[in-house]
């Protein structure tokens, strides 16, 4: 395969492909809805989106916020739904993205498809094949890409978004491969903010960069023919010697990425490389409720750069924490639980902080991770060691809400029900019309619109 030709055989799968004519993709996509829609809820109260839509000034538009109220142009919607979406590490990921999916392209493509008056079933077409760019462009980039520095979920997602809104604007395969290269151009952001708001910032960048790409092409601005491939092209640029582009295409919907490997809906709002230690705590305080005092040691063993994710060694609030096994560790031995709460903007407990000071981490090349294991090749060993001498271990290699896991149907209705507590009783019928997706005429009147109503 030519690398000169990969951005418009790109395009042309992101314009010809029909994945509605694949139930199980269909079906996997509307569960990923209902996830992104309790994320964002989850998090409708943060500050940080109250500092953004600041920064934006003041603008009236045809596209929502969920759980916001008023609406604003689809490019600052796009801004704020994204940062809202990951702002609690509790939205999904997928292991061949080594990110976040649907907080960059459902956020860009709700704010279009509000604004276009486009149809559930256009939406969700659209949804599939953006995370099929998504995903084929972190196969294209390999490990190296994300072990650099760079934050996958920015670079690959603002690609995936703009092929996302190119094809639900009906874009031609010329013009979507512009729309391509128009994000390409705008992909950016670094691992070094982690544990910060300029972390879920990026999933807001990333969206409204794709929209945006994805409107200026519509628009006839154009750029290099082949942006993606070739020596000063994006493959080459951030996946180097690692990079394979020709992976970008091959195997396109066979199956659906959104099918398999599939989306991983998370349990715990923190980064996913922590839940294989989340797990193996939890179990471990089910088996023996512990004196936290009583603990001498804690060792969690990964696969070399199973835990480049977790950035953070000494976390002082619980934002940091969400990037620090320490901390998730403590946290889940101490309380028994992680929620919402357990990462919180503010100080730690002192008791964490000491518990979280006793965690030691490890490498082990030797051991052999489990067929199952998600991401392939991971695992994580949690080992406590007490005071008397005893000690109690609990390996995990596939966490609860990975693929190999996945959340029961009750379960993800839980999840979205927690989040949306409170809201008008509008919002509690949003499972059953997501359910319905592809039957809506119109996705202006998809996500209810919360104007002058009050929390109840």
């Amino acid at each position: 395969m030519s690398p000169e030709a990969i951005t418009r055989q790109l395009a042309e799968r992101v314009v010809g492909s029909d994945p509605l004519q694949d139930a199980p993709a269909c079906e996997a996509a509307r569960a990923g809805v209902l996830d992104w829609l309790a994320s964002v809820l989850a998090a409708r109260d943060d500050q940080g989106a109250e500092r953004i839509a600041a920064a934006l000034g003041q603008g009236a538009g045809r596209a929502s916020v969920p759980g916001r109220p008023g609406r604003l142009p689809a490019l600052d919607a796009a801004l704020v739904s994204g940062y809202l979406t990951h702002a609690l590490d509790y939205d999904d990921v997928h292991e061949s993205v080594r990110g976040h999916p649907s907080a960059v392209i459902l956020s860009a493509l709700l704010a279009e498809a509000e604004e276009r008056g486009a149809s559930g079933a256009d939406f969700l077409a659209a949804y599939v094949v953006g995370v099929e760019t998504m995903c084929r462009l972190g196969l294209a980039l390999g490990r190296s890409h994300y072990e650099a520095g760079w934050h996958s979920t920015a670079t690959l997602g603002a690609v995936a978004a703009a092929a996302a809104c190119a094809r639900l604007a009906g874009l031609s395969v010329q013009a979507t491969a512009q729309a391509i290269g128009l994000a390409a151009t705008q992909a950016g952001g670094i691992r070094a903010h982690f544990g910060t708001d300029v972390k879920p910032l990026h999933a807001g960048l990333a969206a409204r960069a794709g929209l945006l790409a994805m409107r200026l092409a519509e628009a006839g601005i154009a750029g290099a023919a082949e942006p993606l491939g070739g020596r000063l092209g994006y493959f080459a640029v951030f996946g180097g010697e690692d990079a394979r582009p020709e992976l970008a295409v091959e195997g396109w919907g066979e199956p659906w990425q959104i099918v398999r490997p599939g989306l991983w809906f998370k349990r715990y709002p923190c980064c996913s490389a922590s839940h294989h230690a989340a797990d193996a705590a939890l179990a471990i305080r089910a088996s023996r409720m512990p004196d936290i005092t009583a603990i001498e040691e804690v060792t969690v063993t990964f696969p070399p750069g199973g835990d480049a994710a977790l950035i953070v060694r000494e976390p002082t609030t619980g934002v940091e924490g969400r990037f620090s096994v320490e901390y998730v560790v403590a946290a889940a031995l101490a309380d028994g639980e992680l929620g919402i709460g357990t990462f919180a903007d503010k100080p730690l407990r002192p008791e964490l902080v000491a518990l979280a000071a006793k965690v030691r981490r490890r490498y082990d090349s030797s051991v052999v991770p489990a067929p199952d294991a998600m991401p392939k090749g991971r695992f994580t060993i949690v080992t406590v060691s007490f005071a008397d001498g005893s000690t109690l271990t609990q390996r995990v290699d596939c966490p609860r809400g990975a693929p190999g896991r996945p959340l029961s149907p009750e379960e993800r209705a839980a999840k979205y029900a927690d989040a949306s507590r409170g809201l008008p009783a509008a919002w509690q019928d949003m499972p059953g019309k997501i359910a319905r997706l592809e039957q809506l005429a119109d996705m202006h009147s998809f996500i209810p619109d919360i104007q002058n109503i009050q929390e109840v």
